[in-house]
């Protein structure tokens, strides 16, 4: 019972991840290969994977605020 009020708290108080991967393609233009959702450091947040000219970027969005909050090379995928 109580996984479910919080997961009905989570779905009701969060960005969807359509928004989320607007506000990371403003950020990093490209492809976008991977979207997760998960916790880091306690925050709920949006794991986007990118594929650039460049290469594969990862770019964590907050899933509450949109707020970006780190952009990075991901070395797993060259």
């Amino acid at each position: 019972m109580y996984y479910r009020l919080w997961d009905a708290y989570w779905r009701s108080y969060r960005i969807n991840s359509e928004v989320a991967i607007q506000i990371a393609l403003q950020q990093v233009p490209g492809q976008v290969i991977k979207v997760e959702l998960d916790y880091e450091n306690g925050i709920l947040v949006y794991e986007i994977d990118i594929r650039t000219p460049s290469g594969i970027y990862e770019v964590h969005v907050n899933a509450v605020t949109g707020q970006i909050l780190k952009i990075e090379i991901d070395d797993d995928w060259i």
